[in-house]
């Protein structure tokens, strides 16, 4: 799976890069946990210079082709509040619909959607027919403009990628700012602190502590491999990142070591598992050339 953030390390899997809103969405697992994978990297689209001078890392989900591969979606046109079956293909460099995916923590691939205004998110797990078509059962609760982002690694590709198209719901708009939120917010009687910082061209480390009713969280169940899924998505463009975490244990603390793009706002929504339901918390980070100054005059003192 791409990511449009650097991920030095991560346990499994967290749908990425950038990697939350206010909205809080649910899902429900079934079955035994499994057993977080050992750390590794994350995804990341990248291109070549057109210099030669090596490879620039690029956000992921920003285009909808990349590499020879095409997102399509059936119908692009939705409305608001109303039940739909969206459908869509990845057809491959022979313009035929992509019809075998390497499994990326547990699933062949991840569907992001999400408003233009970051207000709402849904991490969704799409079936997949033998002609090649994926489909999911969702509904967006608001119009406006959508990005669908598709997260996968096609049969024998040497790293996944994620491509990003645009879904149209009609209704009623009314555009809203971009929800403004602490270090802390509350979902589903949880209560979730988020650490550190987004740092602009530089890695830095996100800290995600859980607990309940004033308690610590120390027993999260691994989803989709992991204790905790990251998602982060940028203001403006949606530039998307998923991003994994870096810590084995089962919380009540969860760390994800990344690097932002650039300065800006952005909406981190962070999926996790506790007693057999998935929840999501949300939070809009900014992060500015301050950020970094800061770190570099740190550094500096070292």
């Amino acid at each position: 799976m791409n990511t449009a953030l650097r991920i030095t390390a991560f346990t499994g899997g967290l749908a990425a890069a950038f990697g939350l809103a206010l909205g809080v969405g649910h899902a429900t697992g079934s079955g035994p946990a499994p057993k977080p994978a050992a750390a590794h990297a994350g995804h990341g689209g990248h291109e070549e210079k057109a210099d030669g001078g090596g490879t620039e890392h690029l956000p992921g989900g920003l285009q909808v082709s990349e590499r020879g591969y095409t997102l399509s979606v059936d119908n692009p046109f939705v409305t608001a509040g109303s039940p739909t079956d969206l459908r869509f293909r990845i057809l491959g460099t022979d313009g035929k619909p992509v019809t075998a995916y390497q499994p990326q923590h547990e699933k062949e691939l991840h569907l992001i959607v999400a408003p233009r205004d970051l207000s709402t998110f849904q991490h969704l797990h799409p079936t997949l027919t033998a002609d090649g078509t994926w489909s999911a059962p969702t509904a967006v609760p608001a119009a406006g403009e959508y990005r669908v982002f598709a997260d996968f690694t096609p049969a024998g590709a040497s790293e996944g990628l994620t491509l990003g198209a645009d879904l149209h719901a009609a209704g009623d708009l009314r555009p809203a700012p971009l929800p403004e939120t602490g270090r802390t917010v509350t979902v589903d009687g949880y209560t979730v602190t988020l650490g550190g910082d987004l740092t602009p061209g530089r890695s830095g480390r996100l800290t995600l502590g859980v607990s309940k009713d004033g308690r610590p969280v120390t027993d999260l169940q691994p989803y989709l491999g992991a204790y905790g899924h990251l998602v982060a998505l940028r203001a403006g463009d949606l530039a998307y990142l998923h991003v994994h975490p870096d810590t084995s244990a089962p919380g009540p603390e969860i760390g994800f070591t990344t690097t932002a793009p650039s300065t800006g706002d952005y909406r981190l929504f962070l999926d996790f598992k506790h007693q057999d339901t998935v929840h999501t918390a949300a939070f809009t980070l900014t992060t500015t050339a301050a950020t970094e100054h800061a770190e570099e005059a740190g550094a500096h003192q070292h």
